[in-house]
């Protein structure tokens, strides 16, 4: 499948979506499996949850937010997501942010 899987926005206005070539990349045995079950749980975290700007990457941000029913003693899922522009046909720009990954953290 190719494709956009689902758009978000977010609580500041931005939309931001995830593609099959994403999801799958975060499930991978090699990567985060464990979020699999958590679909709902990701699309949440960028709906409600806080970010916060990554220091040496500016157009990247950490979303974050707290579940009580994360396995392995985790309270947090976390989602990465790029902000940029890109140019469309008539030379104005349009947003394209999207998510990278995901994973389980304990803070």
């Amino acid at each position: 499948m190719q494709g956009k899987i689902w758009t978000q926005q977010d609580r500041f206005g931005d939309r931001i979506y995830l593609t099959y070539e994403r999801w799958s990349h975060i499930i991978h045995p090699d990567s985060h499996p464990e979020v699999e079950p958590y679909a709902d749980h990701l699309r949440e975290t960028i709906r409600l949850g806080r970010r916060k700007q990554d220091p040496l990457i500016p157009h990247a941000y950490k979303y974050y937010r707290q579940f009580d029913d994360l396995p392995g003693g985790m309270n947090h899922l976390i989602a990465i997501v790029v902000f940029r522009r890109t140019p469309d046909p008539g030379g104005a720009t349009e947003e394209n942010n999207f998510v990278v990954t995901a994973y389980f953290q304990f803070f």
